[in-house]
């Protein structure tokens, strides 16, 4: 796991050595362990290393035999012992034992399409010296990020946005029509993001740049369908055999490979696997929140790693360690997002860092597996939709809208009679619903942005497109696991674990997993009102039942309270401030009733008001704001 940083000059001009340096350095954190640079005519690369594969030999950037191509590269691609072989029989030779000249290889042997082969995560650019051309890819469901800009004639890339932010020429603004987004799904979806011109590579896509410009094109392009004639049994059966080759694969590493532990099914079951492949120890993390005992899970989790002979490392996050991290995280995250939980991933991975550098997450089994209460929503909706309206409309509605601090459960019913598939989709992701959009922005902001509609649906309509013929349900999930996953949670967890230099790992996001469960019918997804049916059902083989089948505890902890008493006046001060960048943006007055409705009990804001904090920290950070 790496950083990397670049730089493509369309005019053909040299690219100036110190400039590259910046972008690089600014992702020391992401590799401690080393850095390098290659300066050939209008492309300079940088690399930062964390060396996980051939300790010795796998220094960056790397070359073939001739010096010709040219690779700098941020992941892991697990097959590549196999590809290797495959290369070695074709006639290619290596010089060292990484994963890194797999890829180099592999370019020379299938071009572009070499992106086909690889099952891993990856962000990575190659300069083809001959064609005079860089090509780019990210991996297949956007584990890895990938950001870039075009700017005075130039394509700066890196692996944060920091890396562009170095470069003297990189614009600071906000993108406002993103900033409508953020403020609809809780994060900007690709290929946007809030800074104005600043863009990500969608999963999934490669693009080349060379003297005739910039080109980019998907090359994930799996499209699912669902099996006519299954047999339950058999299903489980494969799916186990993959998620075991999934664990095994995401074991190579050439230092020693953790787990971030919870109390569920999902790392359960990477723990018991884990255990069945390595005879020594297995490090497992785990963290609480002093004062959410009601929730936390460090006691199911170290009975898990008693069970397994586990060497178990954990966690009670004080406030006082959360207002340190609070100074910080916004520069760490570099986007702002509706979700408290980066404060999690940062804990784990800070106390994984002291022994560790990999680690494996139970991440990414829920959005393809149903696994959300939305999900529920969306199947039990069309059953909805066949109530006589005025009961539907008058006494459910009625009776949801009348309760207290459950904002999501309202979302979802607002958006139960609603025919339009995806516009029921755009309901139920609205973070702030348009009525609130209206009163939140200032009026000169609403201009730049779909306020009073859900046109913001329309980041995600690619996507429903894809699936159209598919059930709603199977539209959400295919749509959740390539915005939601990949814009919100997997960059959460990559920022936050890559600030402590550790490398995460997310064995249920393998490919052939996702292939596989995209393929079956919903049936095998959401059982009446279970969700992750077969996902559970093929875990059995590894777990005790009561294990498989244990209540989700979700992520409730008391960074609300913490918030509302300990760090009040610090949240008033980020809101209300004379010279705050909240003011230039946002109805304050507006802002203070929801401050007031979430104080008083009446409306459950915690997110809301979180995502106009961050935003606030964020913009001062990055924007040179107050």
């Amino acid at each position: 796991m790496c950083g990397i940083s670049g730089i493509y000059d369309f005019k053909g001009r040299p690219v100036d050595a110190g400039v590259l340096q910046c972008m690089t350095h600014a992702l020391a954190h992401r590799g401690p362990d080393g850095s390098g640079h290659l300066l050939r005519g209008p492309v300079g690369l940088g690399h930062r290393r964390l060396s996980i594969i051939d300790l010795d030999g796998g220094a960056q950037p790397l070359a073939n035999e001739d010096e010709k191509v040219h690779i700098v590269f941020n992941g892991e691609i697990y097959n590549f012992i196999e590809l290797r072989e495959e290369l070695l029989k074709s006639g290619h030779s290596f010089k060292t034992r990484s994963d890194t000249e797999v890829i180099v290889h592999a370019y020379e042997q299938w071009g572009d399409a070499c992106v086909n082969r690889f099952n891993g995560i990856f962000a990575f650019a190659i300069w083809d010296e001959r064609q005079q051309r860089l090509l780019i890819a990210r991996d297949h469901l956007g584990i890895k990020p990938l950001y870039y800009i075009e700017v005075d004639g130039q394509l700066l890339f890196g692996s944060e946005i920091k890396a562009l932010l170095a470069h003297p020429a990189c614009p600071r603004g906000v993108d406002t029509a993103a900033l409508g987004q953020l403020f609809t799904f809780r994060y900007v979806p690709s290929p946007a993001t809030l800074f104005d011109r600043i863009r990500k590579l969608p999963p999934g896509h490669r693009m080349t740049a060379d003297a005739a410009g910039l080109r980019i094109e998907r090359y994930w392009n799996w499209i699912p369908s669902h099996r006519e004639s299954v047999n339950e049994e058999a299903l489980a059966e494969e799916y186990g055999a993959l998620v075991e080759d999934a664990v095994k694969l995401q074991l190579r590493s050439d230092v020693p490979v953790g787990l971030f532990l919870s109390s569920g099914v999902d790392s359960a079951a990477l723990l018991a696997i884990m255990r069945s492949h390595l005879s020594g120890p297995i490090n497992t993390f785990t963290i609480g929140f002093e004062g959410g005992e009601r929730s936390n899970e460090n006691e199911d989790a170290r009975a898990l790693a008693r069970r397994f002979g586990a060497d178990h490392s954990e966690m009670i996050v004080s406030p006082r360690d959360y207002e340190e991290y609070f100074t910080r995280y916004i520069w760490e995250l570099e986007e702002p997002v509706g979700n408290e939980t980066a404060a999690a991933f940062n804990f784990v991975s800070m106390i994984a860092s002291r022994r560790v550098k990999v680690v494996l997450t139970g991440q990414g089994a829920d959005e393809p597996w149903a696994g959300y209460h939305r999900h529920l929503g969306v199947k039990l909706s069309e059953y909805y939709r066949q109530l006589p309206g005025p009961f539907g409309r008058n006494v459910i509605r009625s009776a949801v809208m009348a309760l207290p601090r459950n904002e999501r459960l309202k979302r979802g019913v607002l958006a139960l009679d609603e025919g339009d598939t995806l516009t029921r989709f755009a309901k139920i992701y609205s973070f702030f619903t348009p009525d609130m959009r209206e009163q939140l922005f200032h009026s000169q902001v609403k201009g730049g942005m779909s306020y009073q509609s859900y046109e913001t649906r329309q980041a995600l309509a690619h996507l429903q497109h894809d699936v159209r013929q598919l059930d709603p349900v199977s539209q959400m999930l295919y749509m959740d696991t390539r915005a939601n996953l990949p814009d919100d949670l997997l960059m959460v967890n990559d920022k936050m674990s890559m600030a402590h230099s550790i490398e995460s790992r997310v064995p249920y996001l393998d490919v052939r997993l996702v292939e596989f469960v995209e393929s079956l019918p919903t049936r095998y997804k959401l059982r009446f009102t279970t969700g992750k049916y077969l996902h559970k059902k093929a875990l059995q083989r590894w777990l005790p039942r009561q294990v498989v089948h244990r209540k989700k505890k979700g992520f409730d902890n008391p960074i609300d309270i913490w918030l509302r008493e300990r760090m009040k006046s610090r949240v008033q001060e980020l809101l209300f401030s004379a010279d705050s960048a909240i003011r230039q943006y946002f109805n304050v007055d507006y802002i203070r009733q929801l401050v007031r409705q979430h104080e008083e009990g009446s409306r459950n804001y915690m997110r809301h008001i979180y995502l106009l904090i961050s935003f606030e920290m964020w913009h001062r950070r990055f924007m040179g704001g107050a």
